[in-house]
């Protein structure tokens, strides 16, 4: 049974894979204004949101 089971959720798992190809259409660079408040965790997580971008997308 749970050789099924395993088999059946490789297969549905395996569509998620990476392609290589990125599409980002959808996603631009947060940009930071002078009257921005931010903490070290949330000025973290936009730059590394950024560099992702920079990598990926070429921004």
């Amino acid at each position: 049974m749970w050789r099924g089971t395993w088999l059946a959720s490789l297969i549905l798992l395996s569509g998620c894979g990476v392609t290589g190809a990125v599409d980002c259409s959808a996603w631009r660079p947060i940009l930071v204004g002078r009257d921005d408040v931010l903490t070290r965790e949330t000025a973290a997580a936009i730059l590394a949101h950024d560099e992702t971008g920079r990598r990926l997308c070429g921004w």
